[in-house]
């Protein structure tokens, strides 16, 4: 998966509304050891500053939503869960609706800068998944169809209250949420790679080491426990640390959905259901997902370009759909 990945990033990099021959692609990254074309100061701008900030940024949210995914149907033993699913994402969305709305006018959220927006809406996704988490809890443990429920109205409730933040927005305010909220890396750059890197590398790499205790939970939370598993531990380091990655890509591509679902349930046909391959298997399907979807976003409809959460939603919705009625077939 990683050469996939390294190849299709190589190939994100060439394609575009300014086409750059993929051995000048070579040259700039590998020298005149590979490609011994010149490339012109114009194609090395345009690659540097442009699509390579934006390949790195679908990588970096694609990976992030796919292991939250994976972590989170671990967790909860259940194939449908997903961010989007139990509120994750739309808990983050309506802080950043709210930062991004009244950001400006408020001195108290002005003065938090760059960093108030990742802030808000990681705040926002972990408030909503501590709410979905109580409400489906009881004496320890999780209830799957209340959290499913419970998913639903929150996703209710939070897209309620984006409708009423909007109604105060102003028209730049509107504009700005009305692209933010389809989805897309094309405001891309390496200040944004940089954000999504230092709030993301922490807690992949917890949930990444979470792999043995997710696989002593899915045979249950007892028998976890008497397999000497800290079961609370582990949700606390899984819910935390998938609303800190979830937050920060939602608040710096708006929301993108279906990865978190479709990625990890692809990785268990294919490679089992071992969360030691599931886990970092996730991180780089989820980034050649994205990275594919944006390289469709721009080149379907060049040179204007479609916005990539419109991508993983056709992609996406067909196979939820298709899962449904598998699930539906293996219980009757």
């Amino acid at each position: 998966m990683a050469l996939m990945l390294l190849g299709l990033g190589l190939l994100s990099l060439s394609l575009g509304a300014y086409p750059i021959p993929l051995s000048k692609v070579m040259h700039v990254f590998f020298g005149d050891w590979i490609g011994a074309d010149i490339v012109s100061l114009q194609e090395k701008s345009v690659l540097l500053q442009i699509r390579l900030p934006r390949l790195l940024l679908a990588m970096l949210v694609g990976g992030a939503l796919g292991i939250a995914g994976a972590s989170l149907q671990g967790l909860f033993r259940n194939p449908l869960v997903e961010p989007g699913l139990i509120g994750v994402s739309s808990g983050s969305a309506l802080f950043a609706v709210i930062f991004i709305v009244f950001g400006s006018s408020l001195t108290i959220l002005s003065s938090l800068g760059k960093f108030g927006l990742v802030g808000f809406a990681f705040i926002g996704g972990l408030l909503n998944t501590f709410l979905v988490y109580r409400l489906s809890s009881q004496a320890g443990k999780t209830d799957i169809s209340l959290l499913i429920l419970a998913g639903v109205a929150l996703n209710a409730l939070a897209g309620a209250l984006i409708g009423l933040t909007i109604f105060y927005a102003d028209d730049a305010a509107l504009r700005n949420f009305t692209f933010w909220s389809l989805g897309d890396v094309g405001g891309a750059n390496w200040e944004k790679v940089i954000l999504m890197l230092g709030f993301s590398f922490l807690p992949v790499g917890l949930i990444i080491g979470q792999h043995r205790a997710l696989n002593a939970l899915a045979i249950g939370e007892s028998e976890a426990f008497h397999m000497g598993v800290d079961v609370q531990r582990t949700k606390l380091f899984i819910l935390v640390g998938s609303a800190l990655v979830v937050g920060t890509a939602v608040a710096l591509t708006g929301t993108i959905g279906f990865v978190g679902l479709v990625v990890p349930h692809l990785l268990r046909i294919l490679f089992g259901a071992d969360h030691r391959l599931v886990i970092p298997g996730s991180f780089l399907a989820g980034a050649i997902l994205l990275t594919m979807a944006d390289l469709l976003a721009r080149t379907m409809v060049a040179p204007a370009e479609m916005p990539i959460g419109i991508i993983t939603a056709i992609l996406g919705a067909p196979f939820f759909i298709w899962l449904l009625i598998n699930v539906k077939q293996i219980r009757t």
